[in-house]
């Protein structure tokens, strides 16, 4: 099992067996299990690649026979976010499950169930990245690995200084255009036979400082799974908030692992005492037990906040819960008007779950992978936390259009407002407008004619998470999966009730023969489950990133019209 980057909408899969390369095909989950089932146990080589949880996937191959190479290739597309001025691309290379929970490690019973069952080391990644753009840019760097960039005409070719790296830690690059090239507006348009996909980027206006009255809840995971480096980076970014809190704000601090405290019954002043009794008590605090993330942000929306004053939430977790969709619902039901600022901690922090709990509380996330990134990384926070917001958002598309999000967020400083859409016909012009604390603000941008491939299947994959919603939220599953499937099949995305599956018609192994089992070990601090395979004898793990795919939005600059 392997998480890949929130919001990546997986549609190909290939087996790679010598010179033959076998297309892998989308099918609803039970039939998809069937045929792979079956092939394995016939004795055919076999790939099937599942969503195991949120953006969690599992991929199993069946029948590797012993020296054999067979190379597993699985295609994806995503949106890659800009935020303060730079593109970031987060690769995760390994995951945190919950604490205490164990990940089941053996092979299927249906496939292997005779099988003798291994532990082998954790994997080692190679990293190829040719990235595309689309404009000029000032800088490409990694703040996880050190890299090597090499320009190629148009595009740049980046790869691991070191050849290979153990997979400890999520890889993250990122790259800044050009001043004078930021993309202020962006317009993309996918030309299909079923209709228009579009897929539009609006930056909100830069804001002179504005320091209303805020109550400030701050929120840390003690929990086990943060035990360590993780904890230390969380201590030093609350105490950094702490620290940046002005005279007339309020503040709160919580605690939660097992058990849910406050420093305080309700919020207090900000005076020199209280501040500095919270920065002693945040310096107190060990890491141990479960996590029960729901009751601390149940008491940090407890109540209205004081009249006059905007509640912000910041609260710094690595996301390993257990409940995500509990959280969500919770967020949604009792925010009010507060806002939801969540910061991710260590290597490999649950991306899913901060940008779905920023998105859901309207606020905006930061990550915080090492300590020498605090300073910076609550700084970028702050200057959301200090700068007004654009609310009151809408867009008017050219006749009738589904689009997504459906319900806008607001907009922080330097976080672009990103809405796709599918339409008859992507002609004329499109319009947002908003509120900001001077009044009325729009834009507005012209359709041209063009084509821009991938448009679609980012809007394919948003109304999947329009679905997930839906069930979320109490919907009919009898009436809800039908459509989902429906929508995953003519797409071809992998979904909770969708899989891929790739057979190898020529036998590898006589049938009833047995299989060894082999569980790979996670690259990262926990021993969790990373990979397992099911083999005719020893398997020789080889394991690179085939072809790093993603949806840049900036790949051409349009003029506001």
């Amino acid at each position: 099992r392997l998480p890949l980057p929130e919001g990546a909408a997986v549609h190909a899969l290939k087996l790679r067996i010598g010179q033959r390369v076998i297309e892998g095909v989308v099918r609803e989950k039970s039939q998809a299990q069937a045929e792979f089932r079956a092939a394995a146990a016939a004795g055919t080589r076999a790939s099937l690649v599942e969503r195991a949880h949120g953006n969690v996937f599992a991929t199993e191959v069946a029948n590797v026979g012993p020296g054999e190479v067979v190379e597993v290739e699985i295609a994806y597309s995503q949106r890659v976010p800009y935020r303060d001025g730079r593109f970031e691309l987060a690769f995760p290379l390994t995951f945190v499950a919950p604490y205490s929970q164990q990940l089941a490690v053996g092979a299927d019973d249906d496939v292997a169930s005779s099988a003798d069952s291994r532990v082998g080391a954790a994997p080692t990644v190679a990293i190829a990245v040719e990235l595309h753009p689309g404009l000029p840019i000032v800088s490409i760097e990694s703040s996880s690995h050190r890299v090597t960039v090499q320009p190629r005409a148009d595009a740049y070719a980046i790869a691991l200084a070191s050849g290979e790296a153990s997979a400890q830690r999520d890889f993250v690059l990122s790259w800044r255009p050009a001043p004078s090239r930021e993309p202020g507006a962006a317009l993309f348009v996918e030309r299909r036979p079923d209709g228009d996909y579009a897929l539009a980027m609006f930056m909100p206006p830069a804001q002179a400082l504005d320091a209303l009255p805020r109550e400030l809840v701050l929120v840390i995971d003690t929990s086990g799974s943060m035990l360590g480096a993780a904890f230390e980076q969380a201590q030093a970014a609350l105490d950094l908030a702490l620290e940046r809190l002005r005279p007339g704000d309020r503040f709160n601090v919580i605690e939660f692992d097992s058990d849910t405290n406050a420093l305080f019954a309700s919020s207090v002043a900000a005076t020199p005492d209280a501040v500095t009794r919270a920065r002693n008590w945040v310096a107190s605090l060990e890491a141990d037990e479960g996590t029960e993330m729901l009751p601390a942000l149940d008491l940090a929306h407890a109540g209205e906040p004081p009249a006059g004053f905007v509640r912000q939430v910041v609260f710094a977790t690595d996301g390993a819960v257990t409940d995500e969709e509990g959280l969500y619902t919770l967020i949604e039901d009792e925010l009010g008007s507060a806002r939801l600022f969540p910061v991710g901690i260590g290597d490999a922090p649950n991306a899913r779950f901060l940008e779905q709990a920023a998105r859901m509380g309207r606020g905006a996330s930061v990550v915080i992978r090492d300590l020498a990134e605090v300073g910076s990384r609550m700084e970028a926070l702050f200057a959301k936390l200090d700068r007004p917001v654009l609310r009151e958002l809408g867009v008017q598309w050219p006749g009738v259009a589904e689009s997504f999000p459906a319900a806008l967020p607001d907009l922080y400083h330097g976080e672009p407002l990103l809405v796709v859409a599918k339409l008859p016909r992507a002609r004329g012009k499109l319009a947002v407008d908003g509120r900001g604390p001077d009044g009325a603000w729009s834009k507005s941008l012209v359709f041209a004619d063009r084509n821009d491939a991938g448009v679609a299947r980012l809007w394919a994959q948003a109304k999947v998470e329009s679905f997930e919603d839906e069930l979320r939220r109490g919907a009919d599953e009898a009436i809800v999966r039908p459509q989902l499937v429906e929508h995953a099949l003519a797409h071809g995305l992998v979904t909770r009730y969708t899989s891929l599956v790739a057979i190898d018609r020529t036998p590898a192994r006589p049938a009833g023969a047995p299989m060894d089992s082999v569980a790979f070990a996670n690259g990262g601090d926990d021993a969790l489950a990373f990979a397992q395979g099911a083999t005719a004898a020893p398997l020789q793990l080889v394991l690179g990133l085939l072809g790093l795919m993603f949806v840049a939005i900036a790949s051409r600059r349009r003029e506001l019209a």
